[in-house]
């Protein structure tokens, strides 16, 4: 069996997550090629997971991707996250992943509106307020007085989509709050978001700033110019899912597969059989799978930092962590164990980084580098500062070690 070292990963990740100075590439699209997805939970992450990966990248160029272009789309998918998707991916990630989150949100929300007695017929219900949503999204919808609540509203037409505020005023029926037991509750949005998960909807324009996230509804067919044809069958789409995240993140475990689908073992174990991957092994004595037409070794890129975000795709794409993470997993990672900010050299993380009050972004170390790599860790704290031009990025997943770095910081 090939072995695959830690060092040899950490190569691999520099290279194929465009991390490297020789490795980064020209567009937010090919950043997003480069990592299979985005994570999209915070808005900024997007921008600044490919600020990360593209040289002179512009807030523009991320903007012309997703809302121009239209190259880039958001979508929830794997472990009812949020990614950003190359458009050509999508057709995979519906009648799977998507697929499999819609099926478990369509059981839970129908049992809620029963249990809350908004109606005796939990699905049906859910059936008639999605009708009510795409008919008044639907440019020419037939649906009576479906055209005039669209044209008595204020913003754009149909085929701009709406926003969730909009969608209430004219879909009376989709304005309900539903307490779920213990405590939870969820209303309109939560029906959009399912709409979403189906591939009815599409997250379209953002009416609000990069840092956040207020986007317009859109009918999927009418925001890519077509309807999407999703993959006949959800093997053929995990197949697809599993054969690029190989690429990008081999070589990885089942365990780390399950984790990052969100799937079952079976799946997992059917999609690595239709990919024909290979098993290799690891460091520690684990088994990795690889594609069969890229076992060879990546050369080493030398030297280099980078400076990531809250969620980014490398810091959250495996499940086993060691080769990278080293110690620092319970100070870099929140209670619920979502990634906080990081700092990054030669393949390791090694801290974090924060802003101070004017937006200026310094380097944490949690433990020693050497002074040409916290030369470099300034450097590009520099380059980010300057290109933040003040603006400051909140997050509601504060690691420990962005805490301390905040306080330390504060404390000066």
């Amino acid at each position: 069996m090939r072995h695959v070292s830690d060092d040899q990963r950490r190569a691999r990740l520099a290279s194929r997550h465009a991390l490297a100075p020789g490795a980064r590439v020209d567009s937010p699209e090919a950043a997003t090629r480069a990592l299979t997805v985005l994570h999209a939970t915070e808005p900024a992450t997007v921008y600044l997971s490919c600020w990360a990966r593209v040289d002179g990248l512009a807030i523009a160029d991320v903007d012309r991707a997703l809302f121009g272009d239209r190259t880039l789309v958001k979508q929830l998918a794997m472990r009812r996250t949020l990614f950003v998707f190359p458009r050509d991916l999508l057709p995979a990630a519906l009648p799977s992943a998507s697929a499999r989150v819609a099926a478990t949100e369509r059981a839970r929300m129908a049992k809620d509106v029963e249990i809350v007695g908004l109606a005796d017929d939990g699905d049906a219900w859910l059936d008639s307020v999605r009708c009510d949503v795409l008919a008044v999204l639907s440019a020419g919808s037939e649906e009576p007085g479906a055209h005039e609540r669209l044209t008595a509203l204020e913003g754009p037409a149909a085929h701009d989509g709406l926003t969730a505020l909009e969608i209430r005023k004219a879909v009376p029926s989709i304005d309900v709050t539903v307490q779920r037991p213990g405590g939870d509750a969820w209303g309109s949005s939560r029906v959009l978001i399912h709409l979403g998960l189906t591939g009815d909807l599409v997250r379209g324009a953002n009416t609000g700033h990069w840092r956040t996230s207020r986007p317009r509804w859109s009918r999927t067919s009418q925001w890519l110019g077509a309807a999407v044809e999703a993959t006949e069958t959800a093997s053929a789409g995990y197949r697809e899912i599993v054969r690029r995240w190989l690429y990008s993140f081999g070589p990885g475990t089942e365990a780390d597969l399950v984790w990052w689908l969100g799937a079952t073992k079976a799946i997992v174990r059917s999609a690595l059989v239709d990919v024909g991957a290979v098993a290799v092994s690891l460091d520690g004595g684990d088994i990795g799978w690889l594609l069969p037409d890229d076992l060879d070794d990546v050369a080493d890129p030398g030297p280099w930092v980078a400076l990531l975000p809250v969620l980014d795709p490398t810091v959250m794409g495996w499940q086993q962590r060691g080769f990278y993470l080293g110690a620092h997993g319970e100070q870099l990672f929140e209670a619920r164990g979502n990634a906080g900010t990081t700092a990054w050299v030669d393949g390791r993380i090694v801290g974090c980084w924060v802003q101070d009050a004017e937006g200026a972004v310094h380097v944490h170390p949690l433990e020693p580098v050497s002074t040409d790599a916290r030369r470099a860790l300034d450097a590009e704290a520099h380059r980010l500062t300057e290109w933040l031009a003040g603006e400051r990025v909140g997050s509601g997943y504060q690691s420990p070690a962005m805490k301390a770095a905040t306080l330390a910081h504060e404390a000066r």
